[in-house]
């Protein structure tokens, strides 16, 4: 119910919007075009409202048709809105200057000093406004095309470079494929995985990093979408760390699931990897409701301090734990990147980096915009990434 409110109240009222601005201005009153105008709004919100309440109770490939054209209407909901809030004030100036010509007021018309009424142009008005829909409306739709060629096409590989100054000279190029956010669902099955499992594979990575937030839905939904990970090769192995969503899915069926496939789940803990990197992973801060929240504690026990610590963490804000434990590198994902314009400005306000490799204190932060997606189908100004990390020697 929170969650419904928290969206439900603001796509409402960003319906109300549309209807006002693509309605209510572009035709007159009490004609059929109103009507059925009126009808699509509301149409289309009890379509998004559909996708946000059936696809998280019926299983995925019947939630698909409820998803689909829900989570796409979302998209073009959000960036219409935009388009039109952006053609607010010429919108207005134009409005303005709609009038027909001057009017005289009273019996003699004719003296200049009488006062003079303006009278809006009606045809102007519903031109003017009509104008303002259709171009806002080829925007919203071009970005959101752009934005799902983008999330449904290959998430593209990436090759970043991170020094650590305890990583022995042997291991210098040791190299560990990092993905997040895959985000298996109903818009995206067993061949988004196996798109995935066949890239890591073929950068013959040392280890993959599977960094939270794999699924939404339940093994008896999903496991045969995440099957292909069985399938994932490197010489040192897979490993896993819950994020927010398998809390929503089931995360301990999920973590038995896994390690049924082969992928390693890191549950607080960690091992010595290569015979000189100590690979930590810690669960996502959401497992604090659910009592199986991070331990850094239990993680970092017994670890060997001369080798560099290489953290598994969902979120990037729990590079502040990390940083005061020593970690040399934290992994992460859940930002998506912002996923959509311009909500790259907003993930700051939570999180301490939206994507890429940066520094907090002596703690390297990678941060990848994840392979999938969550929600629209669409991602602007974040394409999906697969990173390979490329561990350097100081010396």
């Amino acid at each position: 119910m929170i969650f419904l409110l928290l969206l439900g109240v603001p796509t409402a009222l960003g319906h109300l919007y549309l209807w006002r601005r693509l309605v209510v201005d572009t035709t007159r009153p009490r004609t059929l075009g109103r009507r059925i105008g009126t009808m699509a709004i509301v149409g289309a919100f009890v379509m998004l409202m559909s996708a946000l309440v059936v696809t998280r109770r019926v299983p995925p490939e019947y939630g698909k048709f409820f998803a689909w054209p829900g989570f796409v209407w979302l998209a073009v909901l959000f960036y219409l809105a935009i388009a039109l809030g952006i053609a607010e004030i010429p919108r207005r100036i134009l409005l303005r200057r709609a009038t027909l010509a001057p009017v005289a007021v009273g019996a003699a018309a004719a003296e200049p000093a009488e006062p003079v009424e303006i009278v809006p142009d009606p045809s102007r008005r519903l031109f003017i406004s009509r104008s303002v829909a259709i171009g806002s409306g080829i925007a919203a739709g071009s970005v959101v095309g752009y934005g799902m060629t983008q999330a449904l096409g290959a998430p593209r590989l990436l090759n970043v470079p991170v020094t650590l100054d305890k990583l022995q000279t042997s291991l210098s190029g040791f190299r560990i494929a990092v993905v997040s956010d895959i985000h298996l669902g109903p818009l995206l099955g067993r061949s988004h995985t196996e798109r995935i499992v066949r890239m890591i594979n073929e950068q013959e990575a040392d280890l993959v990093a599977i960094v939270g937030d794999l699924v939404d839905g339940t093994v008896a939904e999903l496991g045969e979408a995440a099957a292909p990970l069985r399938d994932l090769v490197s010489k040192h192995g897979s490993f896993f760390v819950t994020g927010n969503h398998e809390y929503f899915s089931g995360h301990e069926q999920w973590i038995a699931e896994l390690d049924r496939l082969g992928v390693n789940p890191l549950r607080n803990e960690g091992l010595t990897v290569a015979g000189g990197i100590e690979l930590v992973g810690v669960n996502d801060v959401t497992g604090k409701s659910y009592d199986d929240g991070p331990d850094f504690g239990r993680a970092l026990a017994g670890r060997n301090r001369n080798n560099p610590l290489v953290l598994l963490a969902h979120q990037p804000v729990q590079v502040s734990d990390a940083s005061s434990h020593g970690v040399d590198l934290q992994l992460s994902g859940h930002t998506h990147g912002g996923q959509m314009v311009p909500f790259n400005f907003v993930v700051p306000v939570q999180q301490p980096s939206v994507a890429g490799l940066s520094k907090v204190d002596d703690t390297w932060l990678y941060v990848s915009r994840g392979a999938g997606f969550w929600g629209p189908p669409v991602r602007v100004g974040a394409p999906p990434d697969i990173t390979m990390i490329e561990l350097k020697s100081a010396g």
